[in-house]
């Protein structure tokens, strides 16, 4: 059996009198793909916040590898190997491509930041070259960001959350503002980087047939709480998740 990577024990949290996470427990093993689903509001990103340091569970503990990282600060917790990206990507419009990556890559790798680092060093260059093949992003290696259009970008924000390949990695909508004719290529690419560097994944989306495709398990959320935890072709039939999150039918032909 695979070692537990990830693990919430009764995770609670209220925003004056709502609440947006209650009893949420959830246990995630080495190199799985996990869908989160829900409607906006739900507590999906309550959850990636709290599990990453941006929010402090009123109750509840959070396990990584075993260690309790619970009161852990999100700067802590991204040196432990966990990473998250958000919906809307953390990107400098003016800097390069390479220049986003070399910044990523000495942040997260530098064991303090109040001095000056040198980016361009060859062994920085050498690994964000890996990185930008990775992620079919070699023949915008030097555009500007500003300049690029929103798959691209998407793509770029999430190898930026990848450097110094981490162990688990929390994607918040990575298809969103992406067309419909990009979304499966666009995830095509993160699911075979992550692959690469044996990952564990759990994103949150609401495109029902990018969580068919590439989520062998579900979490549905629902009013702060969990209503479904099972593989995808059974989360996504539960009555609960057909009422609350999804309707009766998947947005999908048949």
């Amino acid at each position: 059996m695979s070692d537990v990577v990830l693990e919430t024990q009764g995770l609670a949290k209220r925003f004056d009198g709502v609440v947006a996470a209650e009893n949420v427990t959830v246990s995630v093993t080495e190199g799985e793909r996990v869908g989160i689903i829900g409607a906006n509001g739900a507590g999906k990103t309550t959850f990636v916040n709290m599990v990453t340091g941006y929010l402090k569970p009123e109750q509840g503990r959070i396990i990584y590898r075993g260690k309790d990282i619970t009161a852990r600060q999100p700067r802590d917790i991204t040196r432990l190997g966990i990473r998250r990206s958000f919906q809307i990507p953390q990107l400098f419009p003016g800097l390069t491509v390479l220049e986003n990556l070399l910044i990523a890559r000495t942040i997260t790798l530098s064991p303090s930041l109040g001095a000056w680092h040198e980016l361009r060093t060859g062994e920085n260059v050498a690994a964000i070259e890996e990185i930008l093949g990775r992620y079919s992003l070699e023949d915008y290696r030097d555009h500007v960001v500003a300049t690029l259009a929103q798959g691209v970008r998407k793509l770029l924000d999430i190898a930026m959350t990848t450097v110094g390949d981490p162990a688990l990695v929390l994607l918040d909508e990575p298809t969103s503002g992406i067309s419909m004719d990009e979304k499966f290529t666009i995830m095509d690419i993160i699911m075979g980087a992550l692959d690469t560097i044996r990952t564990t994944v759990l994103f949150i989306e609401h495109d029902m047939e990018v969580v068919e495709q590439y989520a062998p398990r579900v979490i549905a959320f629902y009013d702060g709480r969990i209503i479904a935890d099972a593989p995808t072709a059974e989360a996504l039939g539960d009555a609960d998740v057909r009422q609350y999150v999804i309707g009766r039918e998947l947005h999908r032909t048949e």
